[in-house]
């Protein structure tokens, strides 16, 4: 994500430092991480082993489960995966040799290829990023977000409490992780501050939880909302390729519970087992930092025409978003115009020079996009999906030690992909060639929800063909009809189980039963 440019005034050489002047919190001053040995060694021969890679995965190593075709594509996947990881280059540029490629390998005609970075969530992109440049000039995050911090948080527990309804109120503005931390971190660094002053002896554990947990949920509130990141916006677009609407209501629903549980939890984790708190860690060790706050709050002086413009027309957009499923009007369409009202220079909002795009993730997500396409076209995430589902024996599992084993290969790709993006991009068609391959694309189309619903209905499907077969000979492609009673007789035990499944057999009536 592109850092936000942050004017700053450096203090004289002779003035102390004040651990309560927000100025002193800028991701700008963060120093720039110096590249290590190996960072120096990819720099140097990444593009080099990058094309020996390819040219091996694609045209020397004989996978057998594999035509010439999707051999190819291998070879692509693996070397994008490979520059990806190594950041030999930026990953943007990485989807642009991705995309030529493609087109000088013949997996994909040029126009397609190339066709990507028109796709509708690109254009979502731009203009959330559009929107929330305008609530960030007018700075009506900023005023919301110290309004809140003055009101509420009057005490440490109540700190923590409102520290997570900024973020999550946020990520509904600020669709970018950087600039969410660059208005942020001088907000918690300061109350830390407050009680334990940094630098000093009297920094404590309170002060330590509460920059851990902001930082943790400067990225986790990202997914309360559809538009909160790219990685939400590629991974809907990756579901939308194989048929899924996913709505933003419905992303919303399944999003906002988790988020604030996670953040409660991870709370109590943390002051509890961590870095335990205790109640002298709860007592201000410096005075005058709510008084800082307040400051900063008045230094906005009053509420400015901008702001509510830019609000109201914010707040329209996220209600029309928020109801897509009761009018069906297009997401993108309805970004698209309140983008157009806020650069429309009769309304005074925005102008284009003010606006913070960052365009090597449009690159990068185009990319991305390019790549799911090839996989489509060759069918090799298929292949390899069935596979991956041999291997671990998944096509016997139930939906629980599914959803078991795919939760454990993401969390345990956290320590190799430090990309969300990235890890979208890679696991993201792992499950849903899983779904897929366990029911069919048609019974994928018309699934409702997200992909536990998907291997909800594979797991009914399973078992509905097993209990058919004992029972009569199935032909391939015959049409059973799936009622209640059928659907009862396929149960077990689990009371939580039949209630879905009940609910799942009122919205499908129909499943297409083949002969295994």
């Amino acid at each position: 994500m592109a850092t936000p440019s942050v004017k700053l005034t450096t203090p004289p050489a002779d003035q102390p430092y004040d651990p309560l002047d927000m100025n002193n919190y800028s991701l700008n001053k963060l120093p720039k991480r110096p590249m290590g040995a190996l960072g120096r060694f990819f720099y140097a021969w990444g593009l080099p082993l990058a094309a020996v890679i390819f040219y091996l995965t694609a045209y020397v190593l004989d996978f057998a489960i594999l035509d010439d075709r999707q051999q190819v594509m291998f070879g692509l996947f693996v070397t994008a995966l490979f520059l990806w990881i190594s950041e030999t280059v930026p990953n943007y540029v990485t989807s642009m040799i991705l995309i030529c490629g493609f087109i000088l390998t013949g997996i994909l005609k040029a126009k397609p290829a190339m066709a990507t970075l028109g796709d509708p969530t690109i254009w979502l992109n731009v203009s959330a990023f559009i929107m929330a440049s305008a609530m960030v000039k007018t700075d009506l995050v900023k005023r919301a977000a110290l309004w809140l911090l003055i009101r509420f948080g009057k005490n440490a527990g109540m700190i923590f409490i409102t520290f997570l309804a900024i973020n999550i109120v946020l990520a509904a503005f600020v669709n970018a992780t950087a600039a969410k931390a660059a208005l942020m971190m001088p907000l918690f660094m300061v109350v830390s501050a407050v009680y334990g002053a940094p630098g000093t002896e009297t920094t404590n554990n309170f002060a330590r939880n509460l920059v851990l947990h902001n930082l943790l949920m400067i990225n986790a509130s990202c997914n309360t909302f559809m538009t909160g990141s790219g990685a939400n916006l590629l991974g809907v677009a990756l579901l939308a390729g194989a048929g899924v609407q996913i709505y933003y209501f419905d992303w919303f629903m399944a999003g906002w519970p988790l988020v604030l549980a996670f953040g409660l939890i991870s709370y109590a984790i943390g002051v509890r087992f961590v870095f335990p708190v205790s109640a002298e860690d709860r007592q201000p060790k410096l005075s005058g930092g709510r008084e800082a706050l307040v400051k900063a709050y008045q230094a906005l002086g009053p509420v400015k025409l901008n702001e509510v413009k830019a609000f109201v027309v914010f707040m329209l957009v996220l209600i029309v978003w928020a109801t897509d499923k009761l009018h069906g009007m297009n997401a993108t369409v309805v970004a698209i115009l309140g983008a157009v009202v806020m650069l429309a220079p009769q309304f005074k909002l925005l102008n284009w020079n003010d606006v913070d795009i960052p365009w090597h993730l449009m690159l990068f997500s185009a990319g991305a996009y390019t790549l799911g396409a090839g996989l489509k076209a060759t069918k090799l995430m298929d292949v390899l999906t069935n596979q991956l589902m041999t291997a671990l024996g998944m096509e016997t599992m139930s939906y629980f030690e599914l959803y078991a084993v795919l939760t454990a290969i993401f969390i345990a790709s956290h320590f190799i992909f430090q990309s969300k993006n990235m890890r979208t991009l890679i696991f993201m068609p792992i499950v849903i060639g899983v779904a897929q391959a366990s029911y069919g694309d048609s019974d994928a189309r018309h699934a409702r929800g997200a992909l536990h619903q998907l291997l909800l209905v594979a797991s009914v499907q399973r078992q509905a063909q097993r209990d058919a077969l004992r029972h009569e000979q199935v032909h391939d492609g015959r049409i059973l009809p799936l009622r209640l009673r059928d659907v009862r007789a396929l149960l077990d035990s689990a009371s939580h189980r039949r209630r879905h499944l009940l609910h799942l057999a009122r919205h499908q009536p129909r499943l297409l039963l083949t002969n295994p």
